[in-house]
């Protein structure tokens, strides 16, 4: 058949279909009903559309009517529309008791209505209800696949619930399966080729530590769980598909597919399936490389195709982290590979048992008419479609195709709320297929258009040539990491071989463009292998930092009176160095300060933008700004360097702070003498080597570790120091500010004091909380690479009413987490940066235990420096748990009356440094932006990992003097600013600029 001849079959097969169902809709758009008309009015307006779908995933959260009420006014009351649903009008102008009641009377309509909507979409709460609808459905003829609700555990714990929810189902299914008649079959099989008991299961939910980064333990883990649902299924008979969920676990899922299927105990079992998602780029790939192996171990499977859920989510995801889009971004191109994938699956139906997963009456069709095509058995292939949606097209599928299966998703509203959200996200899209055939009344030869030919119709209206860009480019950050390509991974294995065969030699220091060895050396050793050397790192003493200022004192005017873009220049290169070398950078973290892969590469990755950020900014300040406009004279204010800068950096960024504050100064003209700390010297040395490769002038960057005790002071109180940028502790830095403000004898300049200290960093969890998202960012604001950053979260303040629900399932996501070594990806947490912080950080452990009452403290290896993760409950706020910075894996949780107290409690330190809350009542939020008083506030995510340019990061209080890295002001505080005014009136004459401001 030709490509003209099928798409004749194609059209003539959709236009059939159409007319069988001609006058019907789905429920979801009748008009009629409560439900229609809020889905129309969603469909037309979409600020009521955002907003009504954000309360219908805060509503299962609602449990008092007080909470009801002040949601339906928050996010509805100030929409004045006549056109909206009568049930949705409802404003706070009532009063007094009949107000109070007819609030009482509206929410409870509201919640009814809504949640009669979730139910509409899913076949029951709980196993009676569930086998109720289930032999509904199988009498109206339908097949069905079962599929459990909830798919974020966070904890070991849930994940055993969720097995057991799916293994108390099947024990509910045994005798029921049995009362129910095959369909259109002779035999036991539905179509004498498909088992009548179908479930779906999605893998992550079985295994709280998923993780792209550790594929194998992931795989490992799930399946210890799926082997007895897998089995009880195959005792029953029946059959399992294995769902597809967010990219982030594909690979996972398909190789934990793979394993299941070719696993001896269940090899000759044939009813096993996977999906796979017709908008991901790579599902081509993934379909052939199935299709080979499959061949190869002379297997056969089935295959449901999907076009795919996450799309928003997956576009949203790519963009924030600097990675390729990985779907297809206009939806015929989805479709077009919709079609394609069929024509493959059909090909080798020999193999594959296909179920076909849309509602689109044009995809559906051209399915159908490449089996006929191809002359695919119709025991080949069957149809699918979501329970509660698209009732005409399942009623015409089986009237044409009759074999017809529907996804059932069972289980609590709590989690089906946010499956509604997803399906009325479907249905309401501008693009969505139902909405263009039952709301939109879209002509049947648009929808059964060929999806190449719509695309190439966009295509040509979006064709248009940007004018290129002259300069700089615009700064981008550096893409975040990502897991799930294996390059990645297996480039972080090697780079941590390559780094242990080189290390553990002398580190020298670095003074005028040369090396420099001490007799003094300091050992870095690996902190969770401390007989492990790193490095053995020359230290300063005062006759270095001498030999240092002298060098930096002579490039000073040289550097100075570079051109800016030719300072940012040298920047630039080393951003380039760092960028080809980032998995080396990132082994030496891992290595001597136990960073876990990710943390040790965005922090590479946090370097290479400061370089980048602050070489554009530079050039922006590098041109003079003429200030005023009045005729006569030319006022101009530049910026020029200061002079040598001591940059004292920590341990815990120590490639990231250490090179913002290096490059900083370096930028703007500033010589820098750059301390590390003791503790990830070697690290500090790779960014001398960096400068050094970059070809920066000599004494421009100077390395000069040493002890404190030795050259701290010495270096701090120097006369020829003008700048002093530091990050750390709160002591030292008061005392850098006390030492430097008292100049010298011979001390001609008041010197630039830039601090950065610490936090006691609180998030707010309100009453209304999404309890699956806050409880993963918590852990990983606490927890990620041990809570040692100053931005780590150490105390969760809870509002009352959620905060029981709240500890018990961090209990199990606390427990779930595994803890050893860094360079292990398995691993969530791993050792403390060296033996001085283990011991701070265990001793604060002993005040929890005296303050509150310890509710987890996990075992850890004896062997390094480990400390057990530790949260403590019933902390109050005068508690020094509560008060003070302990920059280790101790977590304070704390109870308040209401969000107006969390707030309170949040603001009652002497730090302001980050915070965050998990909120969905807009009031509270707008609440939270003036009132919660920190430098970086994050709301509904972590409070940690703030990015150069998006988000500038500092504090205030006893955090930090400002101003912020990675923003539009830092470098100001490397420079001076100069104003030169000229008069431009020579006898009587004076030359007219345009922008005087007398000029008409």
């Amino acid at each position: 058949m030709n490509n003209s001849t099928l798409e004749t079959a194609i059209k003539t097969r959709g236009r059939q279909f159409f007319d069988s169902i001609r006058g019907e809709a789905p429920s979801v758009f009748n008009k009629g009903f409560w439900t229609g008309k809020v889905m129309d009015w969603a469909m037309q307006n979409e600020d009521f559309k955002v907003q009504l779908f954000r309360f219908v995933d805060v509503l299962p959260y609602l449990n008092t009517s007080e909470s009801l009420s002040r949601h339906i006014e928050e996010y509805f009351s100030g929409n004045d529309s006549g056109d909206i649903p009568a049930v949705l009008k409802w404003g706070a102008e009532k009063s007094g008791l009949l107000g109070s009641l007819a609030t009482k009377v509206m929410g409870k309509a509201i919640r009814s209505n809504l949640e009669g909507m979730a139910r509409s979409f899913i076949i029951g709460q709980n196993t009676k209800e569930a086998i109720k609808s289930l032999a509904k459905i199988r009498k109206q003829g339908f097949a069905f696949t079962v599929d459990l609700l909830g798919e974020a555990t966070v904890g070991e714990n849930e994940a055993d619930a969720f097995r057991d929810s799916y293994l108390e189902l099947l024990d509910a299914l045994v005798a029921e399966q049995k009362k129910w008649p095959p369909l259109d079959s002779s035999g036991n099989l539905d179509w004498n080729t498909a088992p009548k008991l179908n479930v779906s299961v999605k893998p992550s939910a079985l295994f709280s530590q998923a993780k792209p980064v550790d594929v194998e333990g992931s795989v490992e883990g799930i399946l210890a769980r799926l082997r007895p649902i897998y089995a009880k299924i195959i005792a029953m008979g029946g059959a399992m598909c294995i769902d597809m969920e967010a990219l982030k676990y594909k690979e996972i899922t398909i190789e934990l597919f793979k394993r299941l299927r070719l696993d001896p105990e269940f090899r000759d079992y044939p009813y096993l399936s996977i999906v796979l998602q017709a908008y991901l780029r790579d599902t081509e790939n993934d379909l052939n490389d199935l299709i080979t192996w499959a061949r190869d171990h002379d297997v056969t499977f089935g295959l449901r195709l999907v076009k795919g859920a996450y799309w928003d989510f997956e576009t949203v995801q790519a963009l924030q982290n600097g990675w390729p889009i990985p779907v297809w971004t206009r939806k015929p191109e989805s479709d077009i590979a919709y079609e394609r994938l069929a024509r493959i699956i059909f090909e080798n139906n020999d193999l594959i048992y296909f179920q076909c997963a849309s509602h689109n009456v044009r995809t559906i069709s051209t399915v159908m008419e490449i089996a006929n095509e191809l002359h695919v058995s119709d025991s080949r292939y069957e149809f699918q479609v979501l329970f509660g949606m698209a009732e005409p097209v399942r009623k015409g599928l089986l009237n044409v195709a009759g074999r017809v299966r529907l996804y059932c998703p069972y289980g609590d509203l709590l989690p089906g709320m946010a499956y509604l959200v997803r399906r009325l996200l479907e249905n309401t899209a501008n693009e969505s297929f139902l909405r263009l055939s039952f709301a939109d009344n879209t002509e049947t030869d648009r929808l059964l258009e060929n999806p190449q030919i719509t695309l190439d119709r966009e295509l040509a209206a979006e064709k248009q040539t940007s004018p290129a860009r002259a300069g700089v480019t615009p700064f981008k950050n550096h893409n975040l990491i990502d897991f799930t390509i294996p390059e990645v991974r297996s480039a972080f294995t090697q780079a941590i071989a390559e780094r242990r065969v080189s290390m553990g030699g002398t580190v020298p220091l670095f003074i005028d463009g040369k090396d420099v060895t001490t007799h003094d050396t300091l050992t870095s050793t690996n902190p969770a292998h401390l007989a492990e050397c790193i490095g053995n790192v020359c230290q300063a003493g005062t006759a270095e930092i001498d030999r240092a200022l002298e060098a930096a004192q002579r490039a000073f005017p040289a550097w100075r009176d570079l051109s800016a873009e030719d300072r940012a220049n040298y920047i630039f290169k080393t951003a380039d160095l760092a960028r080809k070398r980032i998995y080396n950078l990132s082994a030496t973290q891992i290595l001597e300060v136990g960073k876990q892969w990710d943390q040790a590469y965005h922090d590479v990755g946090e370097a290479i933008d400061f370089l980048e950020y602050y070489g554009r900014e530079m050039i922006r300040l590098g041109q003079p700004v003429r200030l005023g406009n009045a005729p006569g004279e030319n006022n101009q204010l530049f910026y020029e360097a200061k002079g040598p800068a001591a940059i004292i950096a920590p341990w815990n960024f120590p490639l990231a702070i250490a090179c913002g504050m290096a490059s900083a100064a370096i930028v703007t003209g500033n010589p820098v003498l750059f301390k590390p700390a003791g503790t990830a010297s070697v690290v500090g040395r790779d960014l001398a080597d960096l400068f050094r490769d970059a070809g920066l002038p000599p004494g421009v960057f100077n390395f000069v570790p040493g002890r404190g005790s030795v050259i701290g002071d010495y270096l701090v109180e120097h006369p020829d120091i003008h700048i002093i940028a530091f990050t750390g502790s709160v002591e030292v830095g008061t005392r850098i500010l006390e030492r430097a403000n008292i100049p010298k004898p011979d001390q001609t300049h008041v010197k630039s004091v830039i601090t950065e200290m610490g936090g006691k960093n609180a998030i707010i969890l309100d009453d209304d909380a999404d309890l699956d998202e806050a409880v993963l960012h918590i852990l990983y604001s606490a927890f990620a690479y041990q809570g040692q950053k100053c931005s780590a979260c150490s105390r969760v303040i809870a509002v009352e009413s959620i905060h029981d629900r709240f500890l018990e399932r961090l209990v199990d996501a606390t427990t779930s987490m595994k803890i050893g070594p860094a360079e292990d990806p398995a691993y969530a947490m791993g050792p403390v940066a060296d033996a001085k912080q283990q011991e701070l950080i265990k001793k604060y452990i002993e005040i929890a235990r005296q303050e509150g009452r310890i509710i987890v403290e996990r075992t850890v290896p004896e062997n390094g420096c480990y400390v057990p993760l530790t949260v403590v409950a019933d902390i109050k706020p005068e508690h020094r748990i509560a008060q003070e910075e302990i920059f280790g894996p101790v977590l304070a949780i704390m109870k308040a009356r209401d969000f107006d107290d969390a707030l309170a409690i949040a603001n009652g330190t002497r730090f302001a440094l980050t915070g965050g809350i998990f909120s969905r009542s807009p009031k509270h939020i707008e609440k939270a932006k003036r009132e919660f008083h920190v430098g970086n506030l994050y709301i509904n995510r972590n409070n940690t990992g703030a990015m150069v340019e998006r988000q500038a990061f500092g504090g205030f209080k006893m955090s930090g003097t400002g101003p912020k890295t990675g923003g539009p002001n830092y470098l100001h505080a490397f420079l001076h600013e100069r104003v030169v005014t000229e008069n431009t009136v020579r006898r009587g004459f004076a030359p007219i600029a345009e922008d005087d401001e007398w000029i008409e």
